[in-house]
């Protein structure tokens, strides 16, 4: 069965609920959206997460990377960069890159700021290096979607984006759900594309 795997790292919601969105993008070209997130990362060492976590998506493994047809990664923004876990998930996909299963598959990403000028565009930018050493192809937002010139919320021609507000008390906006959703239906309509 083919499906966009759609996987996040969310603390306070803001990236769960985007996520949401690109998954009904995905899933209104027909194709099926497979949401997973990874776990939280603890400083102290010994700590271990169950195995399933007690509410919201579940763990991802590499199983569900390696046999998905496209990818939609986020993020929220730590300091201009990906959130630990996701690098952290992210660093174990060796055996991936080294048996080639992401080569030329789509990837899109999206995250979410606090604030307008949180480090967006950087933090979505560092979502596609590893994506790009997988040999995945990389896909945006295209300024065809006219909700990229007029959105003053989130949403960048490298992918999805929110602005949730320093109190994280700022809702998706209309232009934020719709950009969400239109670049869930591009990563699925390549994935078609790509694999007919």
């Amino acid at each position: 069965m083919s499906y966009v795997l759609v996987l996040y790292y969310s603390r306070d919601g803001s990236v769960k609920e985007l996520a949401q969105y690109i998954a009904r993008g995905i899933e209104s070209t027909g194709m099926d959206a497979r949401i997973r997130t990874v776990p939280p990362v603890s400083p102290t060492t010994e700590s271990v997460e169950p195995a399933i976590p007690q509410q919201g998506a579940v763990y991802v493994t590499l199983d569900d990377l390696a046999e998905c047809s496209g990818l939609v990664l986020g993020s929220p923004t730590r300091f201009g960069n990906m959130a630990a876990p996701l690098k952290h998930f992210l660093d174990g996909t060796t055996s991936l890159w080294f048996n080639g299963s992401l080569i030329g598959k789509p990837a899109g990403v999206f995250c979410a700021t606090a604030s307008m000028h949180g480090g967006q565009e950087t933090t979505l930018l560092s979502m596609m290096l590893p994506l790009l050493h997988h040999g995945m192809v990389i896909a945006g937002i295209p300024y065809s979607e006219p909700a990229l010139t007029t959105t003053v919320t989130g949403g960048t021609p490298y992918g999805a984006t929110h602005v949730s507000g320093a109190k994280h008390d700022k809702q998706v906006s209309e232009d934020e759900k719709h950009l969400a959703m239109v670049l869930g239906k591009r990563i699925a309509e390549l994935s078609r594309k790509i694999s007919a």
